[in-house]
């Protein structure tokens, strides 16, 4: 049997009982509120905004309210079990934590606070390309927990090759590469700030330690960050690939391969055929194409068609444990969550990571329990029903 995950909840009511109440609110959909409070402008905008007008960021939690739990009774559900085996690898919960870069503008311990909190848990979590912490002190930080990577593909073979290898000797397991994201969005919330962190060398510690991408450059970036920033944005955007590239990635990568930001069901078929071991249900947290279809709306149909042959993720939108179960009734093998633990690493550091995914697990554990399941692989379409 799992850790029992909702004990947190006794502990949190036995701290109250003493005086002491949570550093910061147990309401996960609250969180945003309170980071806006202790963030800067441009960093709190960069986090929580999205494309366009925000349009496809709100679907994404509507049509979590589209779904509602049908509670069973006299289940035998004392004793539960929340782990499961996703990509191979046995995980506590089905839950990880999904790749975020430039966490130092939130908090100065950044991806390391992150990555200790995570590690502590058991729970993955997704390093991104865009990290301001090096790939070597993220595994470190991480100790024996368990690490992903998530890349944004370098045009530069060279220099992808190069990452790739110190991603692979540095202990990282999975591969998950995010197709949604070679051009940034237009988004008004970083626009009307004037603010795209990468700019002033935030986010840039994967490229600036990378010796083959230093050999491009005339000076280091130290001496010459405007020069390095702007060729490494050159080579991480402006290109869009196509489905004939995927080999170069298995010839540098022995591992498992995810594609983060399938929507369309025909998109999905794709990458089983291309052989890729996952993929994540996904349109970047609403940050990308304004107007979008809300990622769970597709989540059933593609977990139909292609979850047989290769492990359905899922993100965008989770909030809470209800939100996690439902995504799991409805195909996924586990779920993302990013803006959240971002929000309590604003707040509190390794500490409000810990709080905020001890918070989701807790939720997670006692709704699979009160809606009559004793475990994640009970879940399926009769859980639901639509609103």
């Amino acid at each position: 049997m799992s850790e029992r995950f909702g004990h947190y909840q006794s502990e949190i009511y036995l701290s109250g009982y003493g005086g002491t109440t949570p550093a910061f609110t147990t309401d996960l959909t609250r969180l945003e509120a309170v980071a806006e409070r202790v963030l800067e402008p441009g960093p709190f905008a960069y986090v929580a905004g999205g494309a366009g007008s925000g349009a496809t960021s709100r679907a994404n939690r509507e049509a979590f309210d589209r779904w509602a739990l049908v509670p069973r009774m006299l289940t035998d559900a004392t004793e539960r079990e929340l782990a499961t085996t996703v990509l191979g690898e046995t995980l506590p919960a089905p839950v990880v934590l999904a790749p975020v870069g430039v966490q130092s503008i939130v908090h100065p311990e950044a991806e390391r606070a992150t990555a200790k909190a995570a590690a502590g848990l058991g729970l993955p979590m997704v390093m991104s390309t865009a990290s301001s912490t090096s790939i070597e002190d993220v595994a470190s930080a991480s100790g024996p927990g368990p690490r992903w990577f998530q890349l944004y593909w370098p045009n530069d073979p060279d220099v992808c090759g190069s990452i790739l290898a110190r991603v692979r000797a540095a202990g990282f397991s999975v591969l998950v590469v995010t197709l949604d994201t070679w051009s940034l969005g237009w988004r008004p919330c970083d626009l009307d700030n004037g603010y795209l962190p990468f700019l002033k060398g935030e986010g840039t510690a994967v490229p600036f330690t990378d010796p083959v991408f230093r050999s491009r450059l005339e000076s280091a970036p130290d001496e010459d960050l405007a020069m390095a920033v702007l060729r490494w944005i050159s080579m991480i955007t402006g290109t869009d690939r196509d489905w004939d590239a995927l080999p170069f990635l298995r010839e540098h990568w022995d591992g498992p391969i995810v594609l983060k930001g399938i929507q369309h069901v025909d998109d999905a078929r794709r990458a089983a055929a291309a052989g890729v071991d996952g993929i994540v249900v996904s349109n970047h947290g609403g940050r990308q194409v304004d107007g979008a279809v809300a990622s769970l709306d597709m989540l059933p149909e593609i977990a139909t068609a292609v979850g047989d042959r290769l492990d359905v993720l899922f993100d965008s939108g989770v909030r809470t444990g209800a939100d996690v179960v439902k995504a799991l009734a409805l195909g996924a093998k586990a779920v993302l969550v990013g803006r959240p633990y971002v929000y309590g690493l604003a707040l509190g550091g390794e500490d409000g990571v810990r709080h905020v995914l001890r918070s989701l697990l807790a939720d997670l554990d006692l709704t699979l329990a009160l809606s009559g399941h004793r475990g994640v692989r009970e879940l399926g379409p009769g859980s639901l029903v639509r609103r």
